[in-house]
């Protein structure tokens, strides 16, 4: 028998992925993550964006050119923000949420909709050894920030963390050449009072290099940067999420800083390393950003001299605060859109120029 477990958005999404086609092999199957012919799919989806909503929708048909006779299995994000949207389809059989994904392995007998209502951190299939000379592991689930314009923490509930000692089992097993530690809210990560900083510091001998996730401007202090110094080999790269230049927005969008606080942070990161990486995500066209807010955020990304920027079009999601506001015209969100990207090419190219032999 073989199952194709196809993942859509983050790479949390990826972990629970994996975790959950090391499952499947220990009962039996073979196991692909790619779309080809196969008696089992199961579909990991994400609901971050409305675009992202509708390609988990679009998976169906795909699937179906493969085998039309095909047993479809929604997972994840989409379908626990709104299981309906797949209730009912062809193929279909059984739909859970976002939390508790390798409960799957039990319900596969089962049909209807299943979904978890317990925020717990479940882990019960490590992920398995892979040719990749890069994995991530997840260490953190859910977030408890609300930003006004994300529906995430409705979907994934509130913040728990993992085990460290898992966390170091499972990296024994993968063995890989590069560790990215990642989560919903990674800075977020607290087990029983262990923070981020203390569980760097339990893997700072570890022969392999290490990478963190997105981060939130708050963990970025003197405890955390020493203890990436710490490590054996830690990637100089910091993903610090900003989402606008602007303190207006940043406060409608229920962020917990200020622009002069994310330059502060920017400023400490290169005191510790002054070649580092620093990328970040901006929203373009929030629904209370005027002009002047937008320009604010493009000069913010000359000021902290970004080495890249992931910047995208507001998207609204029902159920968040947001979603209240009535959104800029698609025009605006395009134009601003087109002009960020220039200026985010720019800083890119900078910065790599700047670069020019070193390694």
């Amino acid at each position: 028998m073989k199952a194709v477990v196809f993942t859509l958005g983050c790479k949390v999404n990826q972990c629970e992925s994996s975790s959950l086609m090391q499952g499947l092999k220990q009962n039996g199957w073979e196991v692909v993550e790619h779309l080809c012919c196969a008696d089992l799919y199961i579909v990991n989806t994400c609901a971050v964006t409305a675009e992202a909503e509708k390609k988990s929708r679009q998976m169906i048909a795909r699937i179906r050119k493969y085998n039309e006779n095909a047993k479809i299995v929604i997972a994840g994000c989409a379908s626990e923000k709104s299981f309906s949207q797949f209730e009912g389809k062809e193929n279909v059989f059984l739909i859970t949420g976002a939390k508790s994904k390798d409960k799957i392995i039990d319900l596969l007998n089962n049909e209807g909709v299943f979904i978890e209502e317990h925020d717990e951190y479940y882990e019960r299939f490590l992920q398995a050894g892979t040719p990749r000379t890069r994995s991530y592991i997840k260490v953190q689930d859910g977030c408890n920030n609300f930003c006004s314009y994300c529906i995430i923490p409705y979907l994934r509930g509130r913040s728990r963390s993992r085990d460290p000692e898992n966390i170091i089992r499972e990296i024994e097993l993968l063995h890989p050449t590069e560790v990215v530690i990642t989560g919903i809210n990674l800075s977020d990560y607290n087990f029983n009072g262990i923070r981020l900083s203390d569980l760097l510091l339990m893997l700072k001998d570890y022969k392999m290099r290490i990478r963190l996730g997105s981060l939130e401007v708050g963990v970025i202090d003197e405890r955390l940067l020493g203890a990436t110094k710490a490590v054996y080999n830690f990637a100089q790269h910091f993903h610090l999420s900003l989402q606008s230049g602007s303190n207006d927005v940043l406060k409608s969008m229920n962020r917990k800083y200020t622009r002069e606080e994310y330059l502060q942070k920017v400023d400490l990161i290169r005191k510790y390393y002054p070649n580092a990486g620093i990328t970040t995500d901006i929203i373009v066209g929030f629904s209370t950003e005027n002009i002047s807010d937008f320009e604010k955020s493009v000069s913010m990304v000359k000021e902290a001299d970004f080495s890249d920027v992931h910047c995208f079009a507001y998207s609204k999601r029902e159920g968040t605060e947001a979603a209240k506001i009535k959104e800029l015209p698609a025009e605006v969100k395009k134009e601003r859109m087109n002009k960020l990207l220039d200026v985010k090419a720019e800083t890119k190219k900078k910065f790599i120029l700047k670069n020019i032999g070193t390694v």
